[in-house]
């Protein structure tokens, strides 16, 4: 989606972003050359989509999986900060290409599924396609799982995409059940299912039959488990938080990129809280390569 920084009527800054895309261009920026990073998601044939097809391939994003469509729009966004840091977000995505991807009877991630060593999708993935693009990519995770891929699932919950609550517990619920690394929100968790406190929250995500599961929970350690055996995994303290977007993306870029690297995961954890931890000290979606760099030696 394209991404607009400010506040409204006044100065904005244009850029681009989205859950999935920003998870997509940290986990290039951190693998580096030993990870090849496939971006799929449909776009229009304008200007705008051309040219944020051209800064994904800046940053190293494969852009073979991503379908043009003639006469469509890319989804956009403002983003408005409080004095805080913390977030506040207008959408213009109903009619957004990314939601008519499934819609040709065969698409180009489904036909290199095989060649892939990895998928990963979140809640807004599942959110934003019709009941038979969401059957599609539930298929396509059975299919990489059966294949013993790494098929991670991120819960990012946002209530006002989905028909009802009981709708998207509906396809979380299917997700979870098919993914082997479930990368999970608390607070998402805990709106999801209407529990009344963080720590059911992270009891109920405790108890879901996935292998391998990360629990963010803020400020507070991480939790890494999936059996009997949970660790707890510090975050960075960080001193003034300048901008929350992206924190969960970026965790799930910097875990994903050490455990496809052969990493423990408490190790992927640790990583992946000082990568979110750096990205919220910056405005914006995707910091400058240069404001991390040092993370990446």
């Amino acid at each position: 989606m394209l991404e607009l920084q400010g506040q409204a009527f006044g100065q904005l800054r244009q850029t681009f972003g989205g859950d999935t895309l920003n998870t997509a261009v940290y986990l290039a920026r951190c693998g580096g050359p030993a990870l090849r990073v496939h971006y799929a998601t449909a776009l229009g044939d304008d200007s705008l989509s051309g040219g944020m097809l051209e800064r994904w391939a800046a940053e190293g994003l494969q852009t073979g999986l991503v379908q043009r469509l003639p006469g469509r729009l890319p989804g956009l966004y403002l983003i408005e900060l409080d004095a805080g840091g913390e977030r506040r977000f207008h959408y213009w995505r109903g009619q957004a290409a990314a939601r008519s991807y499934f819609e040709t009877a065969s698409t180009a991630l489904e036909e290199q599924a095989d060649a892939l060593d990895a998928l990963y999708l979140s809640g807004i993935s599942l959110a934003i396609l019709p009941p038979s693009g969401r059957e599609r990519v539930l298929a396509l995770m059975a299919r990489m799982r059966a294949a013993g891929k790494l098929v991670a699932f991120d819960n990012n919950y946002r209530p006002r995409l989905w028909e009802s609550v009981a709708d998207a517990r509906y396809w979380y619920g299917r997700a979870f059940a098919t993914a082997s690394v479930a990368l999970i929100t608390a607070d998402d968790h805990q709106a999801l299912h209407g529990l009344p406190s963080l720590e059911a929250a992270v009891s109920a995500a405790q108890a879901l039959s996935v292998e391998e599961v990360a629990i963010k929970r803020g400020a507070l350690p991480t939790l890494i488990g999936g059996d009997a055996v949970w660790q707890e995994v510090a975050t960075e303290p960080v001193a003034r938080v300048v901008d929350t977007t992206a924190a969960g993306d970026s965790f799930a870029a910097g875990y994903l990129s050490q455990r496809l690297r052969g990493a423990a995961a408490a190790e992927a954890a640790a990583f992946g809280n000082r990568l979110a931890a750096r990205v919220i000290q910056h405005p914006g979606a995707l910091i400058p390569r240069d404001a991390m760099q040092d993370l990446l030696a």
